[in-house]
């Protein structure tokens, strides 16, 4: 049986105890894999207070430093492409094949993506008369769901980093594994500490302490329109940035002039 009780905070991983749990399931065969600890809102603090710390320096951290660490990062995922499929397929119930071609490996081309943005981002630039300097928003909440679990976390962590942003994260408690990969893939990888956190919970306990908290200059969260408006609501009176990607499943759009019986067909297989 599988157990997860640390959470990792402040460059370490500690314990969780006297708190509830979550079973594990994995869907392919409904069978209980192991118990998930919850965080509360006291981690919820911890984290953020080290996110704090961590940001006075990251944020002052040049171009050529946040590089070497995505290219850190990369490395160490591309050795671990294998053990972060294992974990995406059990938790999920997806086929292994499909687990290592396409959601393992869509992490890791986010990073990829970000450190050739990175590359060639200019974060001061004149216009006109005015000298535009872009700078790290500060620390940031992530709420990501149980499906694609590394393209969620992915697409929000990298562009962090590479930002000089501070974080925390809460995956879903529904998924839980591929996420303790991916942290100790950036821990192995050297990333500074406190810049990343990570916290397993649910929504309506850690969801909405980072929500809310006045220590979050912004959070981002993909999931429900339910969990959507809760956060906005929790968010709304210490004014931070907002992101959301909520929505149901994948509607199709069929112009008139198109083969309809090939559009509908191609939409069943797409989902």
């Amino acid at each position: 049986m599988i157990k997860l009780d640390e959470y990792y905070i402040n460059g370490e991983w500690r314990k969780l105890s006297n708190r509830k749990s979550l079973d594990i399931v994995n869907p392919a065969t409904e069978v209980v894999i192991g118990a998930l600890t919850l965080a509360s809102a006291v981690e919820v603090d911890e984290a953020v207070q080290a996110a704090q710390r961590a940001f006075v320096s990251w944020s002052q951290s040049s171009k050529e430093q946040r590089l070497a660490l995505l290219d850190r990062i990369i490395e160490v995922y591309t050795d671990r492409l294998d053990d972060m499929a294992e974990a995406i397929s059990t938790e999920m119930g997806a086929p292994i094949k499909m687990a290592l071609a396409s959601q393992a490996s869509i992490g890791l081309t986010h990073f990829k993506t970000t450190r050739e943005t990175l590359h060639s981002y200019a974060f001061d630039e004149a216009l006109g008369t005015t000298q535009i300097h872009k700078e790290a928003v500060g620390v940031c909440g992530f709420i990501t769901p149980w499906n694609w679990p590394m393209n969620q976390i992915a697409c929000k962590v990298a562009p962090a980093i590479a930002c000089g942003c501070t974080m925390i994260l809460k995956p879903s408690e529904f998924a839980p594994l591929s996420s303790r990969v991916f942290t100790q893939i950036l821990h192995d990888a050297g990333v500074p500490v406190g810049v990343y956190n990570m916290l397993n919970g649910d929504g309506p306990t850690v969801g909405a302490a980072l929500a809310k908290h006045p220590g979050v200059d912004m959070v981002s969260l993909t999931g429900s329109t339910r969990a959507g408006v809760e956060v906005s609501k929790s968010a709304a009176d210490t004014i931070k940035r907002v992101t959301l990607e909520l929505g149901g499943k994948s509607p199709n759009i069929i112009l008139d002039d198109a083969n309809l019986e090939r559009a509908v067909a191609d939409g069943v297989v797409e989902c």
